[in-house]
């Protein structure tokens, strides 16, 4: 990467990168034409590059692959977690090639387009992913422009008067606006190869209220697989909304930004639920919501953790779970109070990644289960939830 000033645009450049601290990278741009301004990361998962780009928890940020064939395998319309992509855009080393996979109805650059998210090819992801080891998450600009024309001076300016990630509540912009019942407008169930999503099925289940912060579908298929019936609310939710509803456990999502700006409307929420004694159960934001509702703190982490391949170790019997991760953010285990267990670690960083309440029957992690990754190492948390509900 080179400096911002002096530049000249290599021949046959329709992309950039420019990073705050004034670094340049050229590229080939594709998907939508214009440019975006966000945190910028690495993300090393070899699959499922569609739901990464869908998950409402990467909100505000840039990802860059590290894995080299991104688009490969096309796009669909099941393999999203949310109703549009909320990633701003994506970094990639090898152009996007035609899709090889039959269930593949359109390319990736085209499915970008189509939702109005920029792309970056023939970056240096490896030194890209280095630079954001040693220096942290940086904010920074991709721009894609056919005609290779670029104002650099005024994108290095956008780089550097982004705010960042610290502070900002962006469950607010990524949670539904209604509540509504998972599966009522869609299929609920899991996804099977050859018959597609299942429906909820009949009988009488155990119901979950979801506060939605930024969640992922499938965290929803896998709370009915479990034997859950699910409604979603949003973030904002009232104490006396979520009650009205009849909840026999309430469950707290994933999603984007510092859990300590949601806080401010979330955590006294979240505190009156607890008091009720029924099971609560969070995930990611989820986690660290219920963390500073309990009187713990939380940090911006150097360079967070994203991937499909993040070992936890279980420390109730020492098991390792093979874990799905996205967070910028982490429940400071030095500040858990009196009656909060420590439940898992990061064997990467040793960061926290679980806990439990000793006095009420409330618990969360800071991984996705509902991801896949082990494949099903996490499961068991969703049968759990659902078992302590009966």
């Amino acid at each position: 990467m080179a400096d911002a000033k002096p530049f000249a645009v290599p021949e046959g450049a329709t992309g950039v990168l420019v990073l705050a601290s004034g670094e340049v990278a050229w590229g080939r741009g594709f998907g939508a034409e214009g440019e975006v301004v966000g945190e910028v990361c690495f993300h090393t998962a070899m699959t499922g590059y569609q739901e990464i780009m869908t998950d409402p928890s990467f909100a505000g940020q840039i990802i860059t692959f590290t894995f080299p064939h991104i688009g490969n395998v096309g796009a669909n319309p099941d393999d999203v977690e949310a109703d549009e992509p909320h990633a701003l855009g994506m970094i990639v080393r090898e152009d996007v090639t035609a899709p090889s996979n039959f269930r593949s109805v359109e390319r990736l650059d085209a499915w970008m387009k189509r939702h109005a998210r920029v792309g970056l090819a023939g970056i240096d992801t490896r030194a890209l992913t280095r630079r954001i080891r040693s220096g942290g998450a940086p904010n920074g600009v991709i721009a894609h422009s056919a005609s290779g024309k670029f104002d650099i001076p005024l994108l290095l300016e956008m780089a550097r008067g982004w705010p960042g990630l610290e502070g900002m509540d962006l469950a607010i912009a990524v949670t539904t606006e209604t509540h509504y019942g998972w599966g009522e407008t869609r299929e609920g169930g899991v996804w099977r190869l050859g018959f597609g999503y299942a429906g909820i099925g009949g009988g009488a289940r155990p119901h979950v209220v979801a506060v939605d912060y930024g969640s992922k579908h499938n965290i929803f298929r896998n709370l009915v697989k479990a034997g859950a019936k699910v409604s979603v609310v949003p973030a904002t939710a009232s104490y006396e909304k979520i009650m009205a509803l009849g909840p026999d456990g309430i469950f707290l999502s994933n999603g984007p930004g510092d859990p300590a700006a949601t806080g401010e409307y979330a955590v006294p929420v979240i505190r009156k639920l607890l008091d009720t004694g029924k099971p609560l159960f969070g995930i990611c934001l989820g986690h660290q919501l219920l963390g500073i509702a309990v009187g713990a703190e939380t940090t911006k982490m150097f360079q967070g953790h994203r991937g499909a391949n993040h070992p936890v170790k279980r420390l109730s019997d020492g098991a390792v779970e093979i874990t799905s991760m996205n967070h910028g953010f982490a429940v400071d285990r030095d500040t858990l109070p009196e009656g909060v267990r420590e439940t898992h670690v990061s064997l990467f960083d040793g960061s926290n990644c679980g806990i439990e309440l000793t006095d009420r029957p409330a618990f969360s992690v800071q991984y996705h289960p509902e991801a896949s990754p082990g494949p099903q190492d996490s499961f068991y948390l969703f049968e759990r939830f659902v078992e302590m509900l009966r």
